[in-house]
């Protein structure tokens, strides 16, 4: 089971005749066609939620209008988690990084059903959203629900979650912040908890008898992509760990 589309960490595409950059970027570009409905979400409610990158700090409370913990998504894919999670927790601000332009119409359109006033979107490349619009100390919580797993060997090295990002991320969290990653891949579940163990601005949550795995706290859902995993005998493996 591979759940929803959501961020890798693929180097960009070089011009021809052009060493490859060294940088890398939290997604991949996915073909995919933008509905009727998520072309006219994205017109009609863009202006309103869709933040314009910036090269500069953002102010969160002049964003959202108000003062409140904010949490990072990065890759929500079609947005199904986010609106529920929004919704579960009206005091939190979500600002959410997504570049699959259906992706960003499908939660445009949950935020309209669900008359959601605390989520604001930057569909741009969250790595350089984290490096130049990100204060240090900003944010209460970080939310990477299933990221590419980049399964083959020879492309681990494109996954998301790696020491440096990770870093940058714990780095961004207010003390007692959190950043919660979830996976349906087992290997790369492995990676992700050595990562996050080895950030010294880190702690785990999970009881240290265990297997250094989260039980699934209770604001996440259960996906469609889950549920279909379930049934044929995939886990999910949660991964909580605390700004100290």
């Amino acid at each position: 089971m591979t759940a929803a589309p959501a961020p890798s960490c693929a180097p960009a595409a070089a011009p021809p005749g052009v060493a490859h950059p060294k940088s890398i970027r939290s997604f991949v570009r996915r073909a995919g066609r933008t509905t009727t409905g998520q072309a006219k979400a994205l017109a009609d409610l863009g202006p309103k939620f869709v933040l314009p990158y910036s090269g500069h700090g953002i102010d969160l409370a002049g964003t959202f209008g108000r003062s409140a913990p904010t949490i990072l998504e990065i890759g929500f894919g079609m947005g199904e988690a986010t609106a529920h999670i929004a919704a579960l927790m009206p005091d939190k601000n979500f600002l959410c990084c997504e570049v699959h332009p259906p992706g960003v119409g499908a939660l445009l359109k949950r935020i309209d059903e669900r008359n959601l006033a605390n989520i604001r979107i930057l569909a741009h490349d969250a790595v350089e959203v984290i490096d130049h619009m990100l204060p240090l100390h900003s944010l209460a919580g970080i939310h990477i629900f299933f990221p590419d797993p980049w399964h083959k060997k020879k492309h681990n090295k494109r996954r998301l979650i790696q020491a440096p990002l990770v870093a940058k991320l714990a780095a961004r969290l207010k003390p007692g912040g959190y950043l919660h990653c979830a996976t349906d891949w087992q290997p790369y579940a492995e990676q992700i908890l050595q990562v996050l163990s080895t950030e010294p601005l880190l702690r785990n949550t999970a009881d240290a008898a265990g297997d250094g795995f989260a039980p699934k706290p209770d604001y996440r859902p259960l996906t469609k992509f889950e549920n279909r995993g379930i049934k044929l005998g995939h886990g999910v493996w949660d991964v909580v760990f605390e700004r100290v």
